[in-house]
């Protein structure tokens, strides 16, 4: 199991948006999204008509790049992993509650279990630079 170091616990904490990369029949797909990190997990906040959802209905492969890109300075970490779609349950609730009271634009469009669900990204690898 893949473990994230206190100084990059503290970067993912601090940050609300990374970029997630999919792909199906070799296409790759790029977007901004909004996540936490639950323990040694990455959520993702998602749609079900969206690209992403579609592609991690094909192929469970993701990563995703959570950045702060300054000249001379820039921190990043990047995860590979595979994604699991949340959709219900007490994951769901969990994850839930967690967005809820991090993300202003949770609070002001709520949603139930089965209108969207999250992705639960599993690392599988990781790298991180720019962050001792």
């Amino acid at each position: 199991m893949i473990e994230f170091n206190q100084n990059e616990i503290n970067f993912l904490d601090s940050l609300e948006e990374a970029r997630i990369a999919t792909s199906h029949r070799d296409i790759p797909h790029v977007k901004p999204v909004s996540f936490v990190r639950v323990e040694n997990e990455i959520i993702v906040a998602t749609d079900y008509y969206t690209r992403t959802y579609a592609n991690i209905k094909f192929n469970q492969n993701v990563g995703i790049v959570i950045d702060i890109y300054k000249s001379g300075g820039h921190k990043a970490i990047c995860i590979q992993g595979k994604a699991k779609v949340i959709e219900d349950g007490e994951e769901f609730k969990k994850n839930y509650n967690i967005f809820y009271k991090k993300f202003q634009w949770v609070r002001k469009d709520p949603w139930k279990e089965n209108e969207a669900p999250f992705l639960k990204i599993i690392p599988r690898t990781k790298i991180s630079w720019g962050l001792d």
